[in-house]
């Protein structure tokens, strides 16, 4: 399979930071209270930091606020950086791994800063990056790059907590109820959805080639452009280039892997721009409760993981806005609709289940393996207690029950399927799971279509 990748890739600061650390940070601040009453959703101050960090503890949910002050994101490089695990991050940069070392033939992706560094994090396997007219290999790449090439580190600090975390400040207690991660971001290239033009040259030029494209990173654009172009602007170029794309070859498969929007304006617009144009869109129950909530919807059902909720309000969204497929995956289980009627079901299934079980291998491992491997890790890992309550509860509510071999069957004129996911107890990390789930079941579909 040969897959185009864009927008966003970055180095990822992995910070394990514990209720007892976290504790000793806050003592003598004020201001944390009146943030977590009101909280800003980015970060402009050490406090705006806290506040979401915190916030997260305390729901054990997760998100990602981008950071606007230079000082600030200084601060966190000298007090974090050095104690960190440095890794691939961005949506896409997570995807296009996830593709290239499960077996894709040919993985391209956008990087909006191409360094020696960045390069080094990208798989060896099947990642080629393109350079004035050619494909060089990861390992190649830092060969042909100018000497002079001052292209910036783009770094963002992902910060890991674990269930059972007790954070302690201003005479309150959080404990965490789950595991998850807060990330502060400080990236000015990925916040314009930049398009490396080596990138878009090679994807056109080369797009009948391409078995499908996975797309991601729209979630970081700005309400602010700072006197560049407007998030609406920068959107509408990308959506261009899907187009272009698709001019060339129509039955390229396109997969957004959504992301968690800090606008709830540029959400909207951004999703339902996007349904005009790609086959599916992915995202988490977080990012789906935003999006029913702005249409009306009731989210706390959504974001409590309720199979009903979550498949109606997708499929509801799915009507009202002319997209055909969309993909939830919470942490308990995962659930397609689809509005084709050609579409088999037990072909979704079985990109599901390899999508779980290869997203539970990697939390457990924390590393990325042959598809062999990960499957004889997942295999070992005990499906969702929780999962199968919720996919019970579906099979009953759906109005035509089709005795697939997981649950499936016609909902609203909707084919929906869900499959459970593996819980690994003591996840190495909670990082990318989501990217790594949506790139497998999007490469296994793929592999199972042509």
């Amino acid at each position: 399979m040969n897959i185009l990748c864009a927008y966003n890739a970055n180095i990822d600061s992995i910070v394990h930071i514990d209720g007892e650390e976290l504790s000793r940070m806050l003592e003598g601040n004020t201001e944390i209270q009146d943030k977590l009453a009101n909280p800003p959703g980015s970060i402009s101050s050490k406090s705006d930091f806290f506040a979401g960090l915190l916030l997260c503890m305390r729901n054990g949910t997760g998100a990602e606020w981008q950071v606007h002050d230079a000082e600030v994101f200084e601060w966190l490089r000298l007090t974090f950086l050095n104690d960190s695990l440095m890794r691939m991050g961005g949506n896409m940069g997570i995807m296009a791994n996830v593709l290239s070392e499960l077996g894709a033939s040919k993985v391209v992706p956008n990087v909006a800063s191409l360094s020696k560094l960045q390069a080094s994090f990208f798989s060896h396997r099947a990642i080629f990056h393109p350079y004035n007219g050619k494909l060089y290999r990861s390992e190649e790449i830092g060969n042909v790059l100018p000497a002079g090439n001052n292209r910036p580190e783009l770094i963002h600090f992902v910060f890991d907590f674990k269930k059972g975390d007790v954070v302690t400040f201003s005479g309150e207690t959080i404990s965490v109820p789950r595991e998850n991660r807060f990330i502060a971001t400080y990236d000015p290239l990925n916040f314009q959805l930049y398009i490396d033009e080596h990138f878009r040259d090679y994807s056109l030029k080369h797009a009948g080639e391409m078995d499908g494209a996975i797309v991601s990173g729209f979630h970081m654009l700005q309400e602010d452009g700072s006197g560049k172009c407007s998030y609406k602007e920068r959107l509408d170029m990308a959506l261009e280039q899907l187009r272009s794309w698709k001019q060339v070859r129509e039955n390229l498969h396109i997969h957004v892997e959504f992301g968690h929007f800090s606008s709830g304006k540029i959400a909207l617009y951004a999703f339902s721009i996007l349904s005009s144009i790609v086959d599916r869109i992915g995202m988490n129950e977080d990012e789906l409760a935003m999006l029913a909530s702005i249409n009306g919807m009731d989210p706390k059902p959504i974001l409590a993981m309720d199979s009903v909720a979550i498949a109606e309000s997708a499929i509801k969204l799915c009507g009202d806005f002319g997209l055909c497929r969309m993909l939830v995956h919470t942490r308990e289980f995962v659930v397609s609709i689809s509005c084709r009627k050609e579409d088999d079901p037990e072909v979704i299934i079985e990109a599901m289940n390899f999508g779980a079980s290869c997203a539970a291998a990697f939390a457990c491992s924390g590393k990325l393996a042959d598809r062999q491997t990960l499957l004889i890790i997942a295999s070992e890992i005990p499906e969702s207690e929780f999962g199968k309550a919720e996919s019970s509860r579906l099979v009953k509510h759906i109005d035509e029950d089709w005795k697939c071999s997981m649950a499936c069957g016609q909902h609203m004129s909707y084919q929906v399927s869900i499959v459970l996911t593996r819980i690994c107890d003591e996840p190495i990390s909670t990082v990318g799971l989501g990217d790594t789930i949506s790139a497998a079941i999007f490469l296994r579909e793929l592999e199972l279509h042509f």
